[in-house]
This record gives structure tokens, C-alpha cells and sequence, in this order.
């Protein structure tokens, strides 16, 4: 975890850095900064304010040296986030350009983690969904299913990782381990990364981070008429939230997904059928 609190210090303003601590840096979940406010550290089951009043340097600060990591930055920042070097996902509000944003008013930096062991209570079978409500565990409960499927099978794992979160880059090495039979298209939209991997990695399973829209959906078509299983999350609070959502309605007409884990507020989940 040294290395985790070394990548947070690094794109914080000088004046937070001595006072992120290393001692419970494993259960940190986000640092907040909103103009004209203390920084605040969010915890599982609490919120400790620190450093002075943030001011809109501190915010420019933050999001300028976390742009220099990555090179998707400049198009995803249009969309109000941006990945810092460790997959460490930054949200930013403010005014509309319209080709992006100014006028910083808020970052939120959601920590990732790489929990090893955590999926071991998911079975190896078929296609699986994990959902839940931001910020509660998807991306880091997906990663450690990843690797181990990808240490337990013969089959490829095809990881489709639009955003640089899911495996994040540390020169030309992922950051966490992927597990040995793992091939990382990063950076590549779902249907592009799905049709790469389709035609020139022969994948026995293919993981993608985030169902948002209609063209996710025909991607997962895809591969699964390809004879290919998915692993993947999407923004649900439970079955009943998935079920009466359209965008996710063409997966589930198409039984692409017949189990999905739901995760809880408190990062554990549980396992359920489902049928449309």
C-alpha cells in the first residue's frame, strides 16, 4: 500500500500531501475537494477533514499533474473524469467549455485497490454481471475474478479496458497482476476492443468495466454470438434496479447473463439467478 499512498500523494496539492496517511491507506475510498472547503478523506465508515481551504490552484494543480499519465485523458476529461497513474479514477465538476471543463468547483478521487482473493467465492461457469451503485467494489471485484480465471483456465482472458482502470499501465507493465493467461486492450472503446480481441486473440472469456449504453450492449452481442463469455458491471442497486433499466434490457432478453453479484454498501455481495 506504500505504493498506492506514493501515487495519491504525488497528484495532491503540496499542502494535503504530509497529512494523507499510510497507517489505514488500505480502507481509504476517495479524497473529496470542493472549492472554499477542507479536503475531506472518505472512509467505509467515516469522513475526516484535513489541510486548510482548498482553493481553485489546488484544484488545478491536481487535475494538471494527473493528466500528464495518461494519453486518453485530454478526450475523457470532456466527460468529467480523467485516470491517474495507478487506475486511480478522478472525477471533476465545473463550468462546460463544451470540448471540456474550467472553472474547477469539485474533484473527487476514487482509490483503486487490488484486493487479491476476494472473488473466490464466484464460480468458474458462465457469463458473469457484477452490479452495484458507484463506489461500491465493482472494478476492484472484477479484477481479482479476472486473474483468477485467468490462473485456473487454458482459455484466454481478454481484458477491454477503455478507461486504464481495470489493469492500469506503470511504464509497460500493469500495476496489479492481470494473471497469466490475460491480454489487455487498454484504452479502446468496448466494441473496438471486443471486435480486436474477437479476430486476433482468440478469448475464451472477455471482461469489460461499466455496461453505460445501447453500443455496450451489441459488443457483449457480439462476442457471445462469437461463442465467447462475458464478465462485466454495470450501475444497478439490485436485480430489481437491472430488471427495469431498457438499456440493459437486450443482454438480458438474450439470457447473455443468467447469475449476477449484487455487491453491498459494505463491499461484500452475494450471488443471484436471474430471468426475464
Amino acid at each position: 500500500m506504500k505504493i498506492v499512498h506514493a501515487q495519491l500523494q504525488s497528484i495532491l496539492p503540496t499542502q494535503l500531501r504530509p497529512m494523507l496517511p499510510l497507517s489505514n491507506i488500505e480502507s481509504l475510498n476517495e479524497i473529496r475537494m470542493r472549492l472554499s472547503y477542507p479536503a475531506q478523506l472518505v472512509y467505509l465508515d467515516h469522513t475526516t477533514e484535513i489541510g486548510k481551504t482548498i482553493m481553485q490552484e489546488d484544484l488545478s494543480f491536481c487535475v494538471n499533474t494527473a493528466c500528464r499519465y495518461s494519453p486518453w485523458n485530454a478526450a475523457s476529461m470532456k466527460q468529467g473524469y480523467l485516470t491517474a497513474s495507478g487506475g486511480h479514477r478522478i472525477g471533476i465538476c465545473g463550468e462546460s467549455t463544451g470540448d471540456g471543463i474550467r472553472s474547477l468547483t469539485s474533484v473527487c478521487i476514487r482509490v483503486a485497490k487490488d484486493l487479491q482473493g476476494i472473488a473466490a467465492q464466484i464460480p468458474i461457469r458462465d457469463s458473469i454481471l457484477i452490479i452495484g451503485p458507484p463506489g461500491s467494489g465493482k472494478t476492484t471485484l472484477l479484477r481479482d475474478y479476472i486473474r483468477k480465471i485467468s490462473n485456473c483456465i487454458q482459455g484466454a482472458v481478454c481484458v477491454v479496458d477503455e478507461r486504464a482502470e481495470i489493469f492500469p499501465f506503470s511504464g509497460s507493465s500493469p500495476c496489479f497482476d492481470p494473471g497469466k493467461h490475460t491480454d489487455i486492450l487498454s484504452g479502446f472503446s468496448k466494441g473496438q476492443g471486443i471486435g480486436i480481441g474477437i479476430r486476433s486473440m482468440g478469448p475464451a472469456w472477455i471482461a469489460l468495466d461499466e455496461i453505460t449504453d445501447a453500443r455496450d450492449c451489441d459488443a457483449m452481442l457480439q462476442a457471445l454470438w462469437c461463442g465467447v463469455r462475458i464478465i462485466a458491471t454495470a450501475h444497478a442497486s439490485g436485480v430489481s434496479d437491472l430488471l427495469s433499466r431498457p438499456i440493459y434490457r437486450p443482454i438480458l432478453n438474450s439470457k447473455v447473463f443468467s447469475t449476477v453479484v449484487v455487491m453491498h454498501p459494505d463491499k461484500s455481495y452475494h450471488m443471484e439467478r436471474i430471468s426475464t
